[in-house]
């Protein structure tokens, strides 16, 4: 009498079990990522521009440079190794700031996009759960966009060292180490501040991506006005300007906390240089507005899951 049913009941576990299998195999997630890739070209392209701009303009300006290395002050002072360091500064914070831009941008339109072109109908048709789908749009700017830009800014300035040594042995200038940054270092430094932003900059992208799944039209208006406002009626009121300081500390605030700006003799630290030791993890990490702000985000995602679970195409 039991057999029959304990058959049964061998064969729906095992059947969802290899159902499991299967699903786990074709990696919904990865794939989910590659599509938006797929889709939206401007993740990468806006950053391969702006290094290739970047590039040229760096390439004219080697004309120049036998005659500023000689009114460069001596190897041994510090503002030496900051001047040296700028082009390959500038490159990496030209780049992260595109980065920020295409990340806010593409996040205003990543659930918007696909509800005005109605491809919602289709991508809801296959066997990919929304939370698959919402946490793919999330990882381009908190992910595939820092990695992108630490990977092509190290691409960019190694071809600019070697265009600045090829350029003064042609010259006749000196090569010598000492008229170089410390690339590593700096690559180092770029890859930290990278990390920081991203999960400092985690709300905004997720509020952008939360307000993408709502309105019909002008996000970009929902997503700046309702906040902008709040600010203002904030400052008529009570004459305060806490709100409009969170909203820039947002933006802005993560170097004080991530980076030691003065060094131990009370010198203020030059930001297109600044050594390893002067990094600040640990008080980064501590940070209360560093976690307050991770939890807006995750609140945010989860209301972008179920919007996209309920909204249609428009």
């Amino acid at each position: 009498m039991n057999t029959p049913l304990n058959s049964v009941a061998e064969s729906s576990i095992g059947s969802q079990a290899v159902e499991a299998a299967v699903f786990s195999e074709t990696r919904p997630l990865y794939w989910s990522i590659r599509r938006e890739l797929w889709e939206n070209r401007s993740i990468y392209m806006a950053l391969l521009i702006a290094a290739g701009v970047y590039l040229i303009g760096y390439s004219i300006s080697l004309f120049w440079l036998p005659r500023s290395m000689q009114e460069m002050a001596p190897p041994e002072t510090t503002p030496l190794i900051v001047e040296l360091a700028m082009p390959y500064a500038h490159a990496g914070m030209l780049l992260a700031a595109t980065a920020f831009l295409v990340g806010i941008f593409y996040s205003l339109d990543a659930l918007h996009g696909e509800r005005r072109e109605r491809s919602i109908l289709f991508w809801k048709s296959l066997p990919v759960s929304d939370l698959t789908t919402v946490l793919a749009k999330a990882s381009i700017p908190l992910v595939i966009l820092p990695v992108l830009v630490f990977v092509i800014t190290v691409l960019l300035q190694i071809v600019m060292r070697i265009e600045s040594s090829a350029f003064l042995l042609l010259t006749g200038a000196s090569t010598a180490k000492p008229w170089a940054p410390p690339l590593f270092e700096m690559q180092l430094v770029l890859l930290y501040s990278l990390v920081v932003m991203a999960l400092w900059h985690a709300p905004l992208y997720m509020w952008m991506l939360l307000v993408s799944g709502w309105p019909r039209r002008a996000t970009f208006l929902w997503a700046v006005f309702p906040p902008l406002a709040l600010a203002a009626i904030e400052y008529i009121a009570f004459h305060t300007t806490y709100l409009a300081s969170t909203l820039l500390s947002r933006l802005l605030g993560f170097d004080g906390i991530a980076f030691d700006l003065v060094d131990k003799n009370g010198v203020p630290i030059d930001p297109h240089f600044i050594p390893l030791a002067q990094l600040a993890p640990g008080r980064f990490l501590s940070s209360p507005g560093l976690w307050l702000g991770l939890i807006f985000a995750a609140i945010c995602v989860t209301g972008a899951i179920r919007l996209r679970r309920y909204q249609g195409p428009i």
